[in-house]
Formats: structure tokens, C-alpha cells, sequence
């Protein structure tokens, strides 16, 4: 019996494993803020901050990037484990639980993104996902007055597009499903005719 697998989802589970272990030492999305001033280094699974060379978390973002850690690991390996037995009874409910993870990682990311650059907007701070620009800190920040102009610039890292790569991936794996799954056709046997029974018997 030839063994059926669901090749999307094998690279799926393969790559958000990959992603995983990058995302983990490299930002999805880094901003910069000067030169060696402030920095953002974001990422489902490792967000951080810099602030004039000294590195530091925050709790609270730290047990968020520890539930993304487990939401990737599992929807990797179950992805992998489905994509072997694409046929079994069950198959269908381990790819639903795994091939949405990673859409719902990269929403919410990206979301989360523009609300808080949208709130930073409010404030009269507008911060460029993407490129650099230069930003003049709010007077009402600063002592008598004055005005500070810094260069802040934002760009999305090598692990935000593999994430998006996986996300396609684990997409196309679902669609796949339908036909890695059916049940081959067998054709039916056929009676021998009787010149074929009588040349049988003869040939014996």
C-alpha cells in the first residue's frame, strides 16, 4: 500500500519550526530610535527593549512570548505528525488544530503593531513600520520648550516573512487535505469470460 503524505504540510511543520528557533534570536519587526538611544526589538516569541545600550523585558510581554513559544512548538510537531498519516480517521482534527496557529500568531502581530503605532500617532509621535524617518519629540516632553529631532526607523526581519511563508503553507496543507485524503479508486474485478475459462482449461 503506498504511504500518502501531505507535502505542504510536512514544509509547513518543518518551517514554523524553523521560525521558531530564529524568532527566538532575531526580531520579527526592529525599531531603532537614534543612534544607540532606544531600540524595539519585537517578536511573538522574544520582544525586548533597549534603552541607551542596557537590555530589559517587561514580565507581563515575557509570559505572552512564552505562550507563543508553545503555540509554535505544537503547531510544528502536530503538523508533522498529520502530515504522515494524512488518511487516518483522526488526521483531519490534528491539522485543524495546528494549520491555524500560525495565522493567529501573525495577526495579532501585526495588529498589535498598528494599534500601538496608531496610539504613538495620538501622542504627535509617528513611527514608520517600515523605513526611516525623522521624529520630532512633542515640546510638551521636553523642559522650556525645546526640540529634539531623532531618526527612527523600522523594518521587519527575516523571521516575520519564513512566519509568512509557514502561514501560506500551512493554508495550502488545508486545501490539500481533500485530495491527499480521498480514498483511492479501486476497480472492480471482472468475470472471465467463457473463451477465456475454456482456454484456461485447455492450456491445463
Amino acid at each position: 500500500m503506498e504511504r500518502r503524505i501531505n507535502w505542504f504540510g510536512l514544509a509547513a511543520g518543518v518551517i514554523t519550526l524553523i521560525v521558531l528557533v530564529i524568532s527566538l534570536y532575531v526580531p520579527w519587526w526592529q525599531l531603532t530610535v537614534g543612534e544607540n538611544l532606544m531600540e524595539v526589538n519585537a517578536s511573538p516569541v522574544n520582544t525586548n527593549f533597549g534603552l541607551l545600550g542596557a537590555q530589559f523585558t517587561i514580565p507581563l510581554i515575557w509570559a505572552l512570548n512564552l505562550v507563543c513559544i508553545l503555540t509554535f512548538t505544537a503547531s510544528g510537531i502536530v503538523m508533522l505528525i498529520y502530515s504522515f498519516i494524512p488518511t487516518k480517521s483522526y488526521s483531519k482534527h490534528l491539522l485543524g488544530f495546528s494549520y491555524k496557529k500560525p495565522l493567529y500568531v501573525l495577526i495579532i502581530f501585526v495588529a498589535g503593531l498598528l494599534v500601538i503605532t496608531s496610539i504613538a500617532g495620538l501622542f504627535g509621535m509617528s513611527i514608520p513600520l517600515i523605513g526611516s524617518k525623522n521624529l520630532m519629540l512633542p515640546t510638551q516632553f521636553l523642559p522650556m520648550g525645546a526640540s529634539i529631532s531623532v531618526l527612527v526607523s523600522g523594518s521587519f526581519q527575516l523571521p516575520f516573512w519564513l512566519a509568512i511563508v509557514a502561514t501560506a503553507l500551512c493554508i495550502a496543507a488545508r486545501l490539500y487535505h481533500r485530495r491527499v485524503a480521498k480514498a483511492p479508486k479501486t476497480e472492480p474485478a471482472t468475470a472471465a469470460s467463457p473463451n477465456e475459462t475454456a482456454a484456461t482449461d485447455e492450456t491445463a
